[in-house]
């Protein structure tokens, strides 16, 4: 979600945010991205600048750099080959961010998150969609967009407009009062080739944005299905993610309805909201180590209590150190002899070995897309899956020995891949990830290996 608030406009922009004021640029060489960077890097550090190429579009790219005169300040510049040019002043330390922010397809952000892909106008992205890694991106109905030709006319005065110096711009002053005369004066200072003012985007307007239709915070929390009074205090904190408000009228932040719905939505289907929901109501548990936890109760009350020979001990004379350490023991014993009740090994070995037989396959399509006409030595097991099967040795080793020999088996007879190359790779991510000693990790390969694979 774009959270991110510049300070100004630059006079070069195409595209002025509305509510801004603008600052003379012409210092920062807006058409140029490596001399845009250059400005900002140097050997005694405190300023930065970078630019980039944006690939998926021939002739675009952006840049940023921290202002030669107020090092506090940065610009920030997105060059679009079809869509024109934005120029901000930001703070120093959003810089960067702004720079990421501007990678893909969002190219312009209004009222709170807003944005623009130089067609469509789309909400705040809120709701992450999984399987794609990215936001669902939301269209806005019926969207209006509002460009700097609709918004002069003759009550825009370029006279009752100022242009400021960066040297001298204030951070804290307000907003200016009369903005379409600045805007008016921006646009008559725009050089004859300059971008129409028709192609100029100022905003959008839309039915869900209309001010009757703005919500405030008791609506938004009983949206949420929370108390104000905890929004209020999430909004102080800057907490679970609430989206900046579309509009802020005498102190009042205020939302569209459906920005406010897809943060509900996401609450709703947030990993936290989830496991919630298996959540026992006996001890605020997941579900699964509250069973857990049960029976570990019942096998302790068990060993305490219901043996004659260790109920003794709860007499004063046997609360000895020795005498607890020996209760202890005997109580981590019952629990390590009885991991099987809380992971299946056989489950895991099954789980571990489809794991490592698609981690050969990759390994596999990747060197054939390669062109790789040497035949493989070994195949990468990624860590997490290393250290599963590392696991399931140190605590489960007959089920360890079984399912090795079915992974380089399948390996063999469903891809095609020498039993020699399978154990080579089982060999060298043990040997990166195994918390096992060496010469006992080598001894239990040594027989759980094929003969002909040593």
């Amino acid at each position: 979600m774009h959270r991110l608030q510049p300070v100004a406009n630059g006079l070069r922009t195409d595209h002025p945010v509305p509510g801004l004021p603008f600052v003379d640029d012409e210092h920062i060489p807006v058409d140029d991205p490596a001399a845009i960077e250059a400005i900002g890097r140097h050997e005694e550090g405190g300023t930065w600048g970078r630019w980039d190429r944006e690939r998926s579009v021939d002739d675009s790219w952006l840049a940023f750099t921290t202002d030669p005169i107020r090092q506090d300040l940065a610009w920030v510049v997105r060059h679009h080959s079809e869509h024109g040019r934005t120029v901000l002043l930001v703070r120093d330390n959003d810089a960067s961010p702004w720079h990421s922010s501007w990678w893909g397809t969002q190219l312009l952000f209004r009222q709170g998150g807003y944005w623009w892909d130089g067609t469509n106008w789309h909400r705040p992205d809120q709701v992450w969609d999984a399987p794609s890694e990215r936001y669902d991106h939301r269209p806005v109905k019926a969207a209006i967009t509002i460009t700097a030709a609709d918004l002069l006319d003759d009550n825009a005065h370029p006279d009752g407009g100022r242009l400021l110096k960066v040297a001298n711009f204030d951070l804290d002053a307000p907003p200016p009062d009369t903005w379409n005369d600045h805007l008016a004066m921006w646009a008559s200072r725009r050089p004859r080739d300059a971008r129409p003012l028709s192609a100029c985007v100022v905003r959008l307007s839309a039915p869900e944005l209309a001010a009757d239709q703005l919500i405030g915070v008791p609506e938004m929390a009983q949206i949420g299905n929370i108390a104000a009074s905890t929004l209020r205090a999430y909004i102080a904190r800057n907490q679970r993610d609430v989206p900046p408000p579309q509009a802020t009228i005498n102190g009042r932040n205020l939302w569209a309805r459906p920005v406010a719905e897809d943060w509900a939505e996401e609450r709703d289907r947030s990993p936290q909201s989830a496991a919630a929901k298996l959540n026992s109501s006996d001890d605020n548990l997941p579900v699964g180590l509250s069973e857990l936890r049960q029976r570990l109760a019942r096998r302790f009350f068990g060993v305490l209590w219901e043996r004659p020979d260790w109920r003794k001990r709860w007499a004063l004379r046997f609360r000895t150190e020795s005498a607890v350490h020996e209760v202890a023991d005997e109580l981590a014993w019952s629990v390590a002899d009885n991991t099987g009740s809380i992971i299946d090994p056989h489950d895991l070995a099954v789980t571990i070995r489809h794991a490592i037989l698609d981690e050969f396959a990759a390994g596999k399509e990747l060197d054939e897309s390669l062109g790789d006409s040497d035949p493989a030595i070994f195949y990468g097991i990624v860590t997490p899956v290393a250290k599963m099967l590392d696991w399931l040795i140190r605590h489960h080793p007959l089920a360890a020995h079984d399912v090795i020999g079915e992974i380089i088996g399948d390996a063999e007879r469903r891809l095609d891949i020498p039993r020699d190359v399978s154990a080579q790779s089982i060999r060298t991510a043990l040997g990166l990830d195994s918390q096992l000693p060496r010469q006992a990790r080598l001894d239990f390969l040594d027989r759980a290996l094929p003969p002909d694979s040593r």
